[in-house]
């Protein structure tokens, strides 16, 4: 209901299980999936990696989550999904947060991110070679991206123009291969960048 109030937003399809789910998306094409972890016959998490392995151009998934209960989120993060909303989410989070996706962006929620992956990260830094490809400048971005900064944020803190910082976030993702501010946050924490627990 609340979907349909939004002019530049339409409700293409519902579907009441995982395998529903993926069926539709494949049929459909739509822009985003709004997919929650726990439903019959197949979990949001598998029908997300199912979702996301479509190919380039699929569509991009946010996870519903009672946050407190559904620990498997970072799974689905690491699978490809653009990040994750609360249940119980104000409406305009809600529409915020499938706009950001649609507009590929990752619905990246500094607190409630670097909550749940200080809770699930990793507890050994994985072999990351390809930081070396980073320049200097752009390792500052990388970690500003990974504290939740907005490009508008980065821009104040490195005293550069908005542009510029699209400019380096962009050459970020693609050097390391990630989707997304969501992937980026947990390569940080998977590479030891940021240590769970410890504030900034």
């Amino acid at each position: 209901m609340l979907v349909e109030t939004q002019p530049d937003l339409e409700v293409v399809a519902e579907a009441a299980d995982g395998i529903a789910a993926v069926r539709e998306v494949s049929r459909l094409c739509p822009d985003v999936v709004l997919m929650d972890i726990r439903m019959p016959r197949l979990d949001g998490i598998e029908a997300a990696r199912q979702i996301l392995a479509l190919g380039p151009g699929s569509a991009r998934v946010l996870m519903l989550t009672t946050f407190d209960i559904d620990e498997y989120v970072f799974d689905a993060l690491i699978a490809g999904a653009s990040g994750f909303l609360l249940k119980h989410a104000l409406p305009e989070e809600l529409l915020f947060g499938i706009r950001a996706a649609a507009s590929g962006h990752a619905l990246v929620s500094p607190a409630l991110t670097r909550r749940l992956i200080e809770k699930f990260a990793r507890s050994r830094p994985r072999a990351t070679p390809e930081l070396d490809r980073l320049t200097d400048r752009e390792r500052e971005v990388l970690m500003l991206m990974i504290r939740g900064r907005s490009n508008a944020e980065i821009a104040r803190d490195l005293f550069v123009g908005e542009s510029t910082v699209k400019t380096h976030v962009t050459r970020v993702l693609t050097k390391l291969g990630l989707r997304d501010r969501a992937q980026a946050v947990i390569y940080g924490y998977e590479a030891g960048l940021v240590t769970p627990g410890k504030s900034e």
